[in-house]
């Protein structure tokens, strides 16, 4: 058992009977009346993200992860193969499950959180950036850049993101795999 002084970002916990990650908190201490945390929690089974207060003090309950680096390794209809380089073990998990998933690369790595006790996968984070080639893109204009102007782009693994006009195909891009959002260009 935990108590709201003990939330943090990434933090699993039982609540409503499901499994959520805090995403976000606050701790709120009013002039008048009890402190207590503001959360924003992301349920690990359907991806619902809920807000919730819970008051100072107040008892959680954990729940214990663990984190895993595998390799992915191909799509299978609506399921996606995961390998464990040190023990060469197989996973398979619903696309669904995953965000952002149609940026993953075949080869890329991953790191999977396993709820320990029952060793069974919950979520999926790639990498914070992902560095692809741009595979498809309409041709910018010259002296089109006076604003921010942008131009949807797709990359190898087959998603489409909003590039800046100046990159053109063949060009290798870093994309924030958060919010599927151009960084910079790659040399």
């Amino acid at each position: 058992m935990a108590s709201t002084a003990d939330i943090k970002n990434g933090l699993c916990m039982v609540f409503n009977h499901d499994i959520y990650k805090v995403i976000e908190f606050l701790h709120v201490k009013p002039g008048k009346g009890p402190a207590f945390v503001r959360t924003k929690l992301k349920s690990l089974t359907n991806g619902k993200v809920v807000d919730q207060t819970f008051p100072s003090g107040h008892k959680l309950e954990t729940v214990r992860v663990e984190r895993r680096k595998y390799q992915f390794l191909y799509k299978d209809g609506e399921d996606c193969h995961f390998m464990n380089d040190e023990t060469y073990e197989q996973t398979m998990i619903e696309e669904k499950m995953i965000d952002n998933a149609d940026l993953m690369k075949e080869g890329s790595y991953v790191e999977i959180l396993f709820h320990a006790d029952e060793e069974r996968p919950l979520t999926i984070d790639l990498p914070q950036y992902i560095t692809l080639e741009v595979t498809y893109t309409e041709q910018g204009h010259k002296g089109n850049t006076a604003t921010n102007a942008s131009k949807p782009a797709t990359v190898e693994t087959g998603a489409e993101i909003r590039v800046p006009i100046f990159i053109n195909e063949g060009d290798k891009i870093k994309i924030d795999s958060r919010n599927k959002s151009y960084q910079e260009r790659v040399k």
